[in-house]
Parts: C-alpha cells; structure tokens; sequence
C-alpha cells in the first residue's frame, strides 16, 4: 500500500508544477505564512523554487529553513475528494555556481520568462530536501511516507535529458502535437517538451505544464525513445 502510495505522491508532485510554500514568520513569530510558488523537480527530484531575496519567504527561510510545500490537484471541484501532498522539508540555496547554472537551464525550460530574474532583480534558486510527506489520495486514503521522491537519471550531467529534448523538439513536433491530443490537452502549434524522468515526461503548452507518464518506467534514452514511439502510435 506505502508503495503504490509513494508512486501516487509523486505522480501528483510531476503532474502539478505549483505549491503553497509555508514558512516559519520571522515578523510574527509562532505563525506560519504561506506563499504561492511555482516549481519543478531538480535531478534528485525534489522541487526547485526560485525566489527574490526581498521575498518574506525568503526571510523567513533565512532564519529558518524548515518548511513545507503543500500541492494539489489543479482544477479540482471538491479538493476533499481529490490528491493533495504536503512536503515537509528544509529548504537549500544554491550558491555554487555549477550548481545554479544547472539549476537555471532546468528552471528556464519550464518558465522561460523567469529566465532572467535570479540576475537582474535578486531571486535565487532554492531546492527544497524532503524530510517527509504526507500524503492523502481522496477520502480515507491518508498516508506518512518516508520516501517519495525519485531521481532522474536523465537529469544529471550526460544523463540524456537535453539531446533527448532538442530532438524531439526539433525533429518531432508533431508527434508532441499527437501526444497533446491523445491526452485530451489543447492544441497549441508552439507546444515543447520540457522535461524527461523515468516515469514520463513534461508538455509545456500555453502558460501550464502537462506531465505524461510512459507506459513503462524507463532507465535508458533508448527505453524513452521505444515508450515515445509506443506512444506516437497510439
């Protein structure tokens, strides 16, 4: 049950790419404060943030970094009845240069027009490292979890993950376009493929991201590159 559990967590933590990031109030201690942030997950697969140094969050992580990232399903008519995940975790600044750079080229593929904000008006990049997660898929199904997060092996330096991405962008539009359709999502000419894990991969389509799983968990560019075919076909 945990395990299955687990999968649905971080299923829910790929398909959303927003959160309210709730932080120990430095101005008015004892209280928490809560902001929105949109994210996306970083090759260990936990969710990167980037935020202004001027930001109260960010005051607040500064003299504490315990926190928490709480995500729901988008769109949901009865948010009782539906997915949520709440990510208690410490919050990390990046500060070696290999480092952001990394986590820039990431970030700027989800939200391009983030693209120059950590350089000209002082936001930073920050991962958040899970410490634990609860969990709950609809009524009655709660759960702790001790682990959910998954790294991506495509992710980290000569994993893949960029080449794989420039192809399919490149060379393959119209197969994104036929994966877009086949999941119900909107057509959109200028729909990108943005990001690639073990379990699936991510759409970015107008101002929202889409995550579509694989058939099958992938370990390898040529598993992906079957899966996207298997898919192409459908």
């Amino acid at each position: 049950m945990s395990v299955q559990a687990a999968k649905h967590a971080r299923q829910l933590l790929l398909k959303e790419y927003r959160g309210v990031l709730s932080t120990h109030s430095k101005a008015m201690p004892g209280f928490p404060f809560g902001s929105a942030v949109p994210y996306c997950l970083s090759e260990e697969g936990w969710p990167l943030i980037l935020i202004s140094r001027i930001a109260q969050h960010t005051k607040n992580l500064q003299a504490d970094p315990r926190c928490s990232l709480l995500v729901a399903e988008r769109g949901a008519e009865d948010v009782q009845a539906t997915g949520r995940l709440t990510m208690l975790a410490e919050a990390v600044p990046l500060t070696d240069e290999t480092a952001v750079e990394a986590a820039a080229a990431r970030y700027y593929r989800y939200f391009p027009e983030s693209r120059d904000y950590h350089r000209v008006h002082d936001f930073d990049f920050w991962v958040l490292q899970p410490v634990r997660w609860r969990y709950i898929g609809g009524f009655g199904a709660i759960h702790w979890l001790e682990q959910v997060a998954l790294a991506n092996p495509f992710a980290r330096a000569g994993g893949g993950e960029g080449e794989m991405l420039d192809h399919m962008n490149q060379d393959h539009s119209a197969a994104i376009a036929h994966y877009a359709q086949v999941a119900g999502l909107p057509p959109d000419p200028t729909a990108r493929m943005v990001g690639i894990d073990s379990e699936g991969f991510h759409l970015s389509i107008g101002q929202s991201i889409h995550w579509l799983a694989f058939p099958d968990s992938c370990t390898s560019p040529g598993t992906v590159r079957q899966a996207l075919v298997a898919m192409a076909r459908r």
